[in-house]
């Protein structure tokens, strides 16, 4: 128990020690012990580092999970060690909405059969979510967090130690410069006139004193020099860590897009095939019309190889499905390219023919396209070798 008053009293003096030199440097009454520059540079380094990473941990968990109270009820469950229960996401909940409407209006309707096969699109979407937000918290969420909660507790820690040793330091420069201050005026020979001889007693003994002082206060000087050079070293090897962490951000980053990437292809396909279902299943029952947009999207990245896939684009309406009803289709056979007016075009996607009178197109192929008085000035009539057919202009960069 003795020990331990005696321990509670020394820090009690540490603290207040500290504490005073702290006081004295903010009000300028007392020198501080600057860092050189490099270090310095490598706080400033180490802070942004952690700053930034805070916020885009936040902003990635926004995004994957846009709804803030479920996002509270995943960091309670985290913080509690347990397991964070399944969620069903937006687009799996919209299909069992939709699957259950078209029960109870009718599955063999039209609306009905439209209802389940959306649903289903629905339901893929939601899987592909459920998947991506997965691999996005395993490859880049997980790793962020263990950064902060991990080596930044650690340097966190190594740096209020470095202040303490320099706030140390710094109080023992103060008393040393103290005790030699009052050793000089202590050996400074009085005036024989003025002073009675027993004062030169006195004088000799305080002089003995602040001599002992300032060799006690050069010791602790020296102490706490040690202690300090150590602790900074420490800390600027933990510093210089950070070139390391930025290399694992950066591999985690780019499994992030990799994982982002193939999340956006899965529900592209997903659409794409409803889009392709929904349009025949569309000509059966309004013939001659078509349901879906006209734009084309644009073309997705392959998650294996982005850069060498070649980009394809969804089915457009094709000119005799927008014709309006009882309006003769267009005969191909009979129609002759006209004398003048001919021009060559590069095919920029794919294009898949949606009928025999149109003409399916590959990438960066070059084809004859012409126009015809009356038609669609969103189709061209397109020739390749004896082939002809109907093409899309939005697939194509025409040439002079």
């Amino acid at each position: 128990m003795d020990f331990n008053m005696k321990k509670l009293a020394s820090d009690a003096g540490i603290f207040f020690t500290r504490a005073v030199q702290f006081t004295e440097e903010k009000f300028g009454q007392a020198e501080k012990t600057e860092l050189d520059a490099n270090f310095e540079n490598l706080l400033a380094r180490a802070d942004s580092t952690k700053n930034w990473t805070e916020r885009i941990l936040r902003q990635t968990e926004v995004l994957l999970q846009p709804n803030p109270s479920a996002r509270v009820e995943e960091f309670l469950y985290e913080k509690l060690d347990r397991k964070v229960p399944s969620r069903v996401t937006n687009g799996e909940l919209l299909a069992q909405y939709m699957a259950e409407a078209a029960s109870e209006l009718g599955p063999t309707t039209p609306y009905g059969q439209t209802l389940i096969q959306v649903s289903e699109a629905e339901k893929r979407l939601g899987a592909a979510e459920r998947d991506f937000i997965h691999a996005a918290s395993i490859s880049f969420l997980t790793p962020l967090r263990n950064f902060l909660e991990g080596d930044w507790k650690t340097i966190s820690k190594e740096r209020r130690l470095l202040q303490n040793r320099r706030l140390d330091l710094d109080a023992c420069k103060a008393r040393l410069k103290k005790a030699k201050a009052a050793e000089a005026k202590a050996t400074t020979v009085p005036d024989f006139q003025e002073t009675r001889p027993r004062n030169y007693i006195l004088s000799a003994s305080a002089s003995a004193l602040w001599n002992d002082e300032v060799d006690k206060a050069e010791q602790e000087l020296r102490v706490a020099q040690t202690e300090f050079d150590r602790q900074a070293e420490v800390t600027r090897l933990l510093l210089e860590g950070i070139s390391s962490t930025h290399v694992n951000h950066l591999r985690c980053l780019h499994e992030f897009v990799k994982s982002q990437t193939t999340y956006y292809a899965q529900c592209y396909r997903h659409m794409l095939d409803l889009q392709k279902q929904l349009g025949s299943s569309q000509g059966a029952i309004f013939p001659g019309t078509f349901v879906g947009t006209t734009e084309p999207a644009a073309p997705p990245l392959s998650s294996s190889s982005p850069t060498n896939t070649v980009a394809t684009m969804p089915v457009v309406p094709s000119v005799a499905s927008m014709a309006p009803p009882g309006e003769a289709a267009l005969c191909l056979e009979e129609v002759a390219p006209p004398a003048s007016g001919t021009r060559k075009a590069r095919v920029l996607y794919d294009y898949e023919a949606a009928d025999s009178s149109e003409l399916a197109l590959l990438a960066d192929e070059l084809i004859t396209v012409y126009s015809l008085p009356g038609m669609d000035p969103d189709w061209l009539i397109g020739e390749r070798g004896n082939k002809k057919g109907k093409v899309p202009v939005t697939y194509l960069e025409l040439l002079s």
